[in-house]
Formats: structure tokens, C-alpha cells, sequence
């Protein structure tokens, strides 16, 4: 009879604690301080329109920077990307890896702890980011040595006065905060000078916008998306894809092609 008692109060004194640990399960706040920034979650249809704007699909390799409580990778995974969350904060860390269980993601979705700075984003073909303007101009030297053609999708912040201007800004509608989406494709470098047929073309560039000259007359709105080169000279427009050192014709009819012989001294897109 007293074994049975003592026994019952135990099993009384587990359930207890096991009830007090779950009225501990962590909550993150709302304005929380950070290692880096504070933590503001992105409303849901926010990150929807981030990532229909990134044009998210099973193919992307989705890095969050400062991931919070993990929903942009979760909502990432649900669409079929692998996604990861970079987070300093362990309780958030470890949150996101509690709702991408309760999401079915687990197999797409990773989280890690870990400084933001020092991540490792190559492989990352979408960022997808709600940071401050100087968290982004910090980590704007590594989103430039992403691939070309790699997006970078923010909410409402953006590179401030670095220079690097969105290739295109959307509204979430209806929405209450948090409502604006910029998009920045990471462009190739093709400053220097190329050889075409036509003469040779030389160019600067600044981010997406180049300019330079094609057989010593000045070109006009010279932009690069990604891989994509186009611009105007006397009315007449050129369109080309560039890989490394090579650029191909993407308009006309003979196709051209095209080698960079020099390059700057330094990278000018970065300045």
C-alpha cells in the first residue's frame, strides 16, 4: 500500500513538471533584441508576395539571413524549395525546427545557429531577407559574388544609400504593415572591353546600369539582369547573354558573339 502511494505521487509530480516545461515552451516577442536586429515577424502575405516575386520553385536553394522563427523557410519548403534559416538566437532555432515539424517540411527545411555575417550563401539561388538597411549594406559584398541571375528578395529595406537599386518594388494589398517587396537580380560583371563584330564595345558598370561606348559611339540604357545585357546605340538595340568572358547575341539573326579582352583593375559594380 505505501508502494503504491509513493508511485502515485510520482506519477503526480512527472505530470506536473511535464506541464509546468510545456507553459515554458519559448514564444518569441515581437521587437525582442537580437544579436544583429531585433526580431518583427513578416506578415504571412508578406512573405507570400516575397516569394512570388522571387519566383520561388522546387529548384531554389532558399537562404534566410536572421531567419527568426523560421517562416520564410517554412513557406519556402511548402513550395517545394530546399530552404535554410540562419539564426543566432538558439530558442529561435530551435522554434523553427518545431514548426517546420508541425509544417511536414523537415526534409527541405534546416535551421542552424550561427552569425548571419559568416554564413556560407554561395550555393543560395534566393535570399530572402527582412534585415535593416545596414545589415544589408554589410552583407551586400557577398550578395554580389552570388551567381548571376540569383534573386535577392526584401521586405520593406534595401540597400539605402550604397546604391544598389531594386530591380523591381511590389505592394502586398490588402495589407496592415510590412507591405513592400524589392527584388534585386544579381547581375554579371561585364565591365571591360569586348570584342564584336561591330567594333569594340567598352563598358563600366554600376550594379545593373552600364554604360561605355560600342565602336566609339556612346551606348544608352544599358542595364544587366543577371546574364542579360542589353542596350541601345543610335536607335538600334543589342540584347546578349554573358557567360564569364563571353557574351552571344540573344536578339538578331546571324547570331554574334563576343570576348572581353581586359577587365578593370577593379570590380566597378561594387562602387
Amino acid at each position: 500500500m505505501k508502494f503504491t502511494l509513493t508511485l502515485s505521487s510520482l506519477l503526480v509530480l512527472c505530470v506536473a513538471a511535464l506541464g509546468q516545461q510545456a507553459d515554458q515552451t519559448f514564444k518569441p516577442v515581437s521587437g525582442q533584441a537580437g544579436k544583429d536586429v531585433v526580431w518583427v515577424p513578416t506578415p504571412q502575405e508578406t512573405v507570400e508576395k516575397m516569394l512570388d516575386v522571387a519566383k520561388v520553385t522546387p529548384q531554389d536553394y532558399v537562404i534566410d539571413l536572421g531567419s527568426g522563427d523560421g517562416r520564410n523557410v517554412i513557406t519556402a519548403a511548402r513550395r517545394g524549395a530546399r530552404a535554410l534559416g540562419v539564426e543566432w538566437n538558439q530558442d529561435m532555432v530551435d522554434l523553427s525546427k518545431r514548426l517546420a515539424t508541425d509544417a511536414g517540411v523537415t526534409a527541405r527545411a534546416q535551421f542552424v545557429q550561427g552569425d548571419m555575417y559568416a554564413a556560407d550563401i554561395s550555393q543560395a539561388s534566393v535570399m530572402a531577407l527582412f534585415l535593416l538597411v545596414d545589415n544589408m549594406q554589410k552583407l551586400m559584398p557577398k550578395f554580389l559574388e552570388l551567381r548571376p541571375g540569383s534573386r535577392i528578395v526584401s521586405n520593406t529595406f534595401g540597400f539605402g544609400d550604397a546604391g544598389w537599386e531594386p530591380d523591381s518594388t511590389e505592394t502586398v494589398s490588402p495589407c496592415t504593415s510590412w507591405c513592400t517587396v524589392h527584388l534585386w537580380i544579381v547581375p554579371a560583371n561585364v565591365a571591360g572591353v569586348w570584342q564584336l563584330p561591330q567594333g569594340p564595345l567598352t563598358l563600366s558598370q554600376k550594379f545593373q546600369n552600364v554604360t561605355g561606348t560600342l565602336a566609339g559611339v556612346a551606348i544608352s540604357n544599358g542595364k544587366v539582369l543577371g546574364r542579360d545585357l542589353s542596350f541601345t546605340v543610335n536607335g538600334a538595340s543589342y540584347a546578349a547573354r554573358v557567360d564569364g568572358d563571353m557574351m552571344e547575341d540573344a536578339s538578331g539573326t546571324p547570331r554574334w558573339r563576343a570576348s572581353r579582352t581586359s577587365r578593370p583593375e577593379a570590380a566597378q559594380q561594387q562602387k
